[in-house]
């Protein structure tokens, strides 16, 4: 899984995605910029998110996709946003930031339990008490590891447009298959993604599908359906710019994210 995202939606929505080898680093690997997407209030608003995410990461890493339109966003919105986006995040790895209106849920990898509670407890201090943090960080483990090595970035391929997989595709999930029976008992989120070609709304009924798609051709090759839960994320995390075909292609993935 080659990203961690954070998302700020429903009053306002903003989503950086970054590349899980962003940890502790101050330049990022070629090709793997940080994306920042959504919609704020005004420019000033956007101006000031920017700078803030450029200078945590460098401007040189930074693709800037983020709009202005008609949100409202909480009282001071913008300066406790500013608050969480320090270096600390560097700290965390393959997961995201989402805040909707006042609710707060962190996840990813970090390095040890300390550190874990250590982050939410400072992003906590940092905010007023009508903000609410869930602590979904986890401690990262080579289990992890060897499913992200065996897709090693690569695409789980369907056909155009639909949620039935090209022999690529299936070839891929093959050799998945086998690396999470190496995992032993962990319970798997199948994650689908797009770009943001077409309807948000259709984007996401499409991501859905080809996840329980996966979903259902694994549990073909043995695997316990209890342990796999498929989710469909639309076009809301991108790992690169939807702005060339490249970039689009890159976008419409299947991740694999070992939840407990």
């Amino acid at each position: 899984m080659p990203i961690t995202s954070i998302r700020l939606v429903a009053l306002t929505l903003l989503s950086l995605a970054l590349p899980a080898t962003a940890i502790a680093q101050t330049a990022l690997p070629a090709g793997k910029p940080v994306i920042v997407s959504g919609t704020v209030p005004d420019e000033a608003t956007r101006q000031s998110i920017l700078a803030s995410v450029r200078a945590v990461y460098g401007a040189e890493n930074v693709v800037d996709q983020l709009g202005v339109g008609s949100v409202v966003a909480p009282p001071n919105w913008t300066s406790y946003v500013q608050k969480l986006i320090t270096p600390d995040l560097k700290q965390i790895s393959s997961g995201g930031l989402n805040i909707d209106g006042n609710n707060i849920n962190v996840r990813g990898e970090v390095t040890n339990e300390a550190q874990r509670q250590q982050l939410v407890s400072d992003f906590a201090m940092r905010l007023n008490p009508t903000y609410v943090i869930k602590n979904g960080l986890r401690v990262g483990a080579g289990e992890q590891q060897l499913l992200d090595k065996t897709l090693a970035n690569r695409i789980v391929e369907f056909e155009s447009g639909s949620s039935k997989l090209a022999p690529q595709g299936a070839q891929l999930l093959d050799e998945m298959a086998a690396a999470i029976l190496r995992v032993g008992k962990h319970k798997i989120q199948i994650v689908g993604h797009t770009d943001s070609s077409g309807h948000p709304d259709a984007n996401q009924v499409l991501s859905q599908s080809r996840a329980e798609a996966v979903r259902r051709y694994l549990m073909g090759k043995g695997l316990e359906g209890g342990s796999l839960e498929a989710q469909g994320m639309g076009a809301n995390e991108p790992i690169a710019a939807n702005t060339s075909a490249d970039g689009r292609a890159r976008n419409r993935r299947i991740e694999f994210r070992i939840v407990n």
